[in-house]
């Protein structure tokens, strides 16, 4: 008879699985483009100091550059045949092209974007040479001139006769004295749209009216300024009035004197006898 064999069970320990951990690649995201913010359009380039030679040539080669981005200095050429300026970017035969001012005045057109940015980011000799016109700067310069200009006329329209003396007097000296109300007015008109800023000025100078007034009472023989025009004295009996100090106008030192104590008594005693 075979003989039973008895089995025996193997205990099997439950296989555990581990988790699986996915990693995750985060991708660096590229570096942004700079924007291109330049604007195409027609550009012109004048000389600066209002210079207008026939001609005038600017390096168009052996020109460098400071790129603070990369930290050196780069060589600039203008060549017809690149679409750069800078030589470490150009490819191919360097065909060099001169830059030329004609009477002081350098027109490029909006199509030529590698002269225009060599003149006006690059070159080393711009606001040294040459400038680039701002039209809208300049614009907005004319509408300064304007507004100073209306402001200059309105003022010369409002005041009185004895301040358009004065004022007048600055320009003309003692032609003034001769001159009939009318003339006086006309070129005050025609001087204040000439000379705006300065006509504000004046206007606004209260010494202005004070030098006129000791003007005329020295034209009038009221007050005498002697010959070496460092003393005012009075006119009828040859009394001191004052010493002008040393260095300056006499009649601006009339007029600072006209605001003192002595100088208030002496002005309404001039007054009575002018009127």
């Amino acid at each position: 008879m075979a003989k039973k064999t008895k089995k025996t069970e193997v205990e099997t320990t439950p296989q555990v699985l581990e988790p699986k951990v996915e990693t995750k690649v985060v991708e660096e995201p590229l570096p942004k483009k700079k924007k291109d913010t330049w604007e195409i359009k027609d550009r012109v380039y004048t000389l600066v100091g209002g210079r207008s030679p026939l001609s005038k040539s600017i390096r168009a080669s052996n020109i460098y550059y400071f790129d603070e981005e990369k930290g050196y200095e780069r060589e600039l050429k203008y060549c017809s045949n690149q679409k750069t300026s800078f030589v470490d970017e150009m490819h191919g035969d360097q065909r060099l092209e001169h830059i030329i001012f004609r009477n002081g005045v350098l027109a490029v057109p909006r199509n030529k974007v590698t002269l225009q940015k060599l003149l006006s980011l690059y070159h080393p000799h711009k606001n040294k040479v040459y400038d680039e016109v701002n039209t809208v700067k300049e614009a907005i310069n004319e509408i300064d001139v304007l507004e100073m200009e209306i402001a200059a006329l309105n003022a010369a329209q409002s005041i009185d006769i004895d301040m358009a003396e004065a004022v007048m007097r600055v320009e003309l000296g003692s032609k003034v004295s001769k001159m009939s109300s009318k003339e006086l007015k006309r070129d005050l008109l025609l001087y204040a749209k000439k000379n705006p800023g300065l006509f504000l000025e004046l206007v606004n100078d209260e010494n202005v009216q004070l030098r006129n007034f000791g003007i005329k009472a020295t034209e009038m023989g009221v007050l005498k300024l002697s010959s070496d025009q460092r003393t005012f004295s009075w006119g009828s009996n040859d009394r001191k009035l004052m010493n002008v100090p040393f260095d300056e106008h006499p009649y601006s030192a009339l007029a600072a004197w006209f605001k003192t104590d002595e100088g208030m008594e002496i002005y309404s005693n001039i007054e009575k006898r002018l009127n």
